[in-house]
């Protein structure tokens, strides 16, 4: 079967040109015109890899990435932000939303389809039945149960929230800020130590797999590739 790939973009001649290259390179194609269409499609259909334009009507591209990303259901769909816009801070905010990369109007074809292929190729922690894997760590999203050293570990809704944010961006730094808003949905900073605390805790039941968590100083975590 091949891979589908969700464009959801406003522009019909950008739409087309993607698509065109993508069909090229041996991609099925889906499309949406606005956030609310692309956020039911992903829904429906879980592509294998969305690419989302920034400016959408109806509901922001970032909107619809939080909100994708939110979601244990869609949260492992790999996300290219498509956008117009070139300032850092918004290409910064994708990111830390968990969008896996970032392309800037104009682009090249080509260059898209080779972004593509990259962002598909750096997804292999993750197995086709679900399973999140590192360092002796086995984390089962279906079941919500994790594994370490073939031993079944007994953790909260919330750890397992955070542990999961934190394996699916293997090798990105997640600030406390972006970790409260992801894991417990404070779009105000109320107490960052809530994130230390329970990070603290993550590594006390990871025992032997716990160095795995590195603290950025002065900034959050995360888990190394």
């Amino acid at each position: 079967m091949k891979p589908k790939i969700l464009i959801a973009d406003d522009e019909p001649d950008v739409v087309d040109l993607v698509a065109a290259n993508l069909r090229a390179a041996g991609y099925d194609i889906s499309k949406a015109q606005d956030g609310p269409s692309a956020l039911a499609a992903v829904r429906e259909q879980a592509p294998t890899l969305l690419i989302l334009d920034l400016m959408l009507p109806g509901m922001s591209g970032l909107e619809v990435c939080r909100t994708l990303k939110g979601d244990p259901a869609t949260s492992m769909i790999p996300i290219i932000m498509l956008t117009a816009k070139a300032e850092e801070v918004d290409r910064v905010v994708g990111l830390e939303l968990g969008a896996d990369d970032y392309v800037t109007k104009p682009f090249s074809p080509r260059e898209l389809v080779l972004r593509v292929k990259g962002v598909l190729r750096r997804n292999p922690n993750e197995s086709s039945d679900g399973l999140l894997s590192l360092n002796g760590i086995v984390l089962d999203r279906k079941r919500l149960q994790v594994h370490i050293e073939g031993k079944t570990v007994d953790f909260t809704a919330t750890e397992f929230k955070l542990l999961t944010l934190l394996m699916e961006r293997r090798g990105r730094v997640q600030s406390r800020e972006v970790l409260l808003n992801d894991v417990w949905g404070y779009e105000r900073v109320i107490d960052t130590r809530t994130v230390d605390t329970h990070v603290r805790r993550l590594r006390e039941k990871l025992g032997g797999s716990a160095d795995c968590i590195e603290t950025v100083r002065g900034f959050g975590y995360r888990i190394a590739q």
